[in-house]
Formats: C-alpha cells, sequence, structure tokens
C-alpha cells in the first residue's frame, strides 16, 4: 500500500466510541478509499491443504512446501511471495513435528514480524499493533482460560533463539486476533478460508447502515510480467456519498436481524452498545418481523408458534447440511414454508431465510424452476430491507440470476444479472474475479436474450443443444455456514 492511500483518510476520537476514521475529501459510492495488505494472515486449519498460503485462492493442485510439508501453494510465484513470512514458521513447524492451530499461527506471525519490523508505525501504517484494542480486561471466566491455553500453546511452540516476549504482550496479541482477526475469503468470496489483522481497517467503527463495505481482494500473481501483479489486500469501498469530514463507518455484523438481535451479537463479540441511527429507532424491524395483513391476520399466538417452528426447523436444516443430507433439508424447507405462508409478511427474515436455502440447495440439487420461483421471492423481500449496495445483497442477486438462466427463464434472469453486476461494481469494483465472472454471465444472457426475443423456438433448440454438448455449469456445493461475516470471532 502506497502512503498516499492512506492521506485521504485520518484517525480522530468518536464520541463514546473510542477512535474512528472519518474522510479528508469527497468519495463517490465505488470509490476505493484504502486498499490495506495484511499485517499477518494465516488459513483456516481445516482448509490449510485446498488454500493457497499466499493468496488464500481455492485451488485444485497445490505446491506443497518440501521442508515442512505444511503450508501450500498455487505455484512458485506465490512460494516465493510467501518466504518471507513462512521461512521463521517453516523451521519452528519442523521442530515442533507439527502445525499448531490458526490462532496460534496467526500470533507467532505476528511476533515474527515485530521481531523483524519493530512493532511501531510502519509505512502507511495510521496506529501499530500495539495500539489495537485487546479487550482482554472484558474477557469471562470461560475466554480468560481459552487465552491462558492459547498462551501455553504458542510458548511450546515459540523457538527458544526468537525473541522472547513478556506473558502480558503475548495475552495482548490474542486479544487483539481475538476482537480485530478479518475473515478472508477465497476468490468466489463464498467461503471463509482465513483470518488476517489488518490495524488500519481496525480503526474504522461499526454501523448497522454503513457508507462503507469492505472487501477481500486476492489480488492476481498470474499476469506474465511481474510488474502487473497485485499484492492480497482488502479494500475500503464507499456505498454512498461521502463528505469530508464523514466518519467512515462498516458493518460487523449481517443487517438481516432485528435490532435488538444485532445488539446482543455486537454487544458478545464485540464488547460494545450499538447506537446507530438504526439501532436505537428499530428501523426496518417492523419489515422483518411482517406478518400476513388482511382480513384473516394471524393472532400473536399464531406468529410466536409459527417463528418458534422455523427456529427448530433452521437447527434440524443445519443438521442435515452438516451431514450433506440435501434432500432432507429441501423436504424440512418445503414443511416450513407451508406453514409460514399463510402467517408470515414477505420480508420477514424467518421466511427469508428458509426461502435463502431452498434456492441455494435445490440449485445444487438442479431442481432449478423450484429454486427460481424461491430465490425471487427472497430477493424481492431482500431488496426491501438492505441498503441498496450491500454486498451480500448483490452476491444473493447474482445467485438468483444464475438460478433463472439455468431453469431457462431468460428474460428474469438477464435482468437479475444485470442488478447484481450494477451493486457488485460498487462493492466488488470492476477488477475483482466476482465482478469479472458477472460481466461475461451478462454479456452471454444479453445475447442470449436477443436471440430468444427473435425466435423463442429457435432459441430453446439451440439452448437444448448447447447444454448436451457442454457439462452444465452445476452450482457449487451449498456452504454449510453462513456467508463470511466482517470480522472472524473465534468460537
Amino acid at each position: 500500500m502506497t502512503k498516499g492511500d492512506m492521506e485521504s483518510v485520518e484517525v480522530f476520537t468518536s464520541e463514546g466510541k473510542g477512535r474512528g476514521l472519518k474522510a479528508r475529501k469527497e468519495f463517490l459510492p465505488g470509490d476505493v478509499i484504502f486498499a490495506e495488505p495484511a499485517y499477518a494472515a494465516v488459513v483456516f486449519d481445516s482448509l490449510t491443504h485446498v488454500i493457497c498460503h499466499t493468496c488464500f485462492k481455492r485451488q485444485e493442485r497445490l505446491h506443497r512446501c518440501g521442508q515442512c510439508k505444511f503450508a501450500y501453494y498455487c505455484d512458485r510465484t506465490c512460494q516465493r511471495a510467501a518466504w518471507l513470512n513462512h521461512k521463521n514458521e517453516c523451521s519452528a513447524i519442523k521442530k515442533h513435528g507439527k502445525a499448531p492451530t490458526e490462532n496460534i499461527r496467526l500470533a507467532a506471525r505476528i511476533m515474527w514480524k515485530i521481531e523483524r519490523e519493530g512493532s511501531g508505525l510502519g509505512e502507511g501504517c495510521l496506529v501499530s499493533i500495539d495500539d489495537l484494542q485487546n479487550h482482554v480486561d472484558s474477557l469471562g471466566e470461560e475466554e480468560k482460560k481459552e487465552l491462558r491455553a492459547d498462551v501455553e500453546s504458542f510458548l511450546e511452540f515459540w523457538p527458544p533463539q526468537s525473541q522472547q516476549f513478556g506473558m502480558q504482550y503475548i495475552s495482548h496479541i490474542f486479544g487483539v486476533i481475538s476482537c480485530n482477526g478479518f475473515t478472508l475469503s477465497d476468490q468466489r468470496g463464498l467461503q471463509a478460508v482465513g483470518v488476517g489483522i489488518f490495524p488500519n481497517l481496525c480503526q474504522a467503527n461499526h454501523d448497522c447502515w454503513p457508507n462503507c463495505t469492505v472487501i477481500f481482494n486476492n489480488g492476481n500473481h498470474e499476469a506474465v510480467r511481474s510488474m502487473f501483479h497485485t499484492q492480497m489486500r482488502i479494500e475500503l469501498r464507499a456505498l454512498s456519498k461521502i463528505s469530508p469530514g464523514d466518519e467512515l463507518t462498516v458493518s460487523y455484523v449481517d443487517f438481516l436481524n432485528v435490532s435488538e438481535e444485532r445488539r446482543k451479537q455486537l454487544k458478545k463479540q464485540y464488547y460494545f452498545d450499538c447506537t446507530c441511527e438504526h439501532c436505537k429507532k428499530h428501523v426496518k424491524d417492523d419489515l422483518m418481523l411482517a406478518v400476513k395483513e388482511g382480513e384473516s391476520k394471524p393472532s400473536a399466538e399464531t406468529v410466536k408458534e409459527v417463528i418458534q417452528f422455523s427456529k427448530d426447523t433452521l437447527e434440524k436444516i443445519n443438521k442435515a447440511r452438516m451431514e450433506g443430507l440435501y434432500h432432507e433439508v429441501v423436504k424440512l424447507c418445503r414443511e416450513c414454508l407451508k406453514k409460514q405462508e399463510p402467517v408470515l409478511g414477505d420480508t420477514n427474515i424467518y421466511l427469508l431465510r428458509i426461502l435463502s436455502i431452498a434456492s441455494e440447495v435445490l440449485s445444487y440439487l438442479q431442481m432449478f424452476e423450484e429454486a427460481a420461483d424461491y430465490a425471487k421471492r427472497m430477493v424481492d423481500g431482500y431488496l426491501k430491507i438492505y441498503h441498496p449496495n450491500n454486498a451480500q445483497l448483490g452476491m444473493a442477486v447474482m445467485r438468483a440470476g444464475v438460478t433463472h438462466w439455468h431453469a431457462g427463464l431468460i428474460e428474469a434472469g438477464h435482468g437479475l444479472i444485470c442488478k447484481a453486476y450494477a451493486i457488485l461494481l460498487i462493492t466488488h469494483g470492476p477488477s475483482h474475479p466476482i465482478t469479472k465472472d458477472l460481466e461475461v454471465m451478462r454479456v452471454q444472457t444479453e445475447m442470449e436474450l436477443r436471440m430468444f426475443q427473435q425466435n423463442e423456438y429457435m432459441y430453446y433448440k439451440m439452448r437444448e443443444a448447447a447444454l448436451k454438448n457442454q457439462k452444465i455449469q452445476v452450482m457449487p456445493e451449498p456452504s454449510n455456514e453462513a456467508s463470511p461475516s466482517l470480522f472472524h470471532k473465534k468460537e
């Protein structure tokens, strides 16, 4: 990151919130306010052999480090780029006999960087690692026990010849990881694959209706000439017009929850009480808890029963998804929708959650027509709730567009893909792999739509032939987790 990147923002003391970031110039929707490479980052324990340890992309075939046999890379370029950060880790893993957990690995990478560069302000850094919040004093008994166990494991792994740190400082680093760790996703942006520390980003305060979004960009090492290689980084992007002096905010949690639930989650994970306008005034809570209006308005008792039934069903669905029982998931969704539809309004979050799961799993099972119907209803609900430039909304609209295309509903499919493209241009930018894929789909569906409008019969004939010859682009297997949340919180 260049120093110039950070000249358009400044750290200030935000009333009641501690430090915050504010703009020093005007930004328009889609502008990159700053980009920041990770101070340190690691791949999750469960994915170390399928994700590149440098760029965090998911690849079919990775090269393994010949020394420690633990780290994996796309190619020599990624391996060379990793060496500075992997060198100490590599010999420590060999000596230790095995790799420690992701938390220990991340703490060790931070300490080795401090050993190399000191803990003061580096170039382009607004704040040092020493000054980041650790909330160690706010930890409950259980969390303190986990912290002590982490510190002990760290000391077993940490080589005697490396710089030695005091217990209090090691605890500070683990505290920093716990409340500032940022979730890294694979290149498709759908799965959380690792965790990193980005000190400048940590200064941005939370708002449930923020004016910025954070996107993880895996970078590009594939360019023929290395001068065009781009580094793995996060990008803070403007979602709306921002004036000089405005505070820059991001959302730490998904908006798709009533204000009370969001506040509970923020208090539990980040130790603060949210005082944003949307929480104070319960904005959109009525939509998220909407019930059917009209003659036969359901009683409060019926609504309560259906919501409890929905919560119980969501638990059963999670269990079935974990076991890969996708037909069971579909059965549970259909049963739940039957109960919800006469009682809950179109924007009720319990209805929307079931519609989202049903559309995703049915797409995976290639039951596209039913999936498209649910996806359409999900998107209609989301559009009334989410900020118009929300990244999760963009991804959901994209998924719905692809599902409609698979179902042969070219007009609706093209419309949704165009809508998703407009959102992702702002949230992800034109050069992000997801946006590029979407641009290809947009061009293709536009061409198909023209053909369809000229001659429907010929269009379906050609489509049939094309699908016979090419393996249909199967939807990705549904993930068993919610889309990656902004900050990674150790459960």
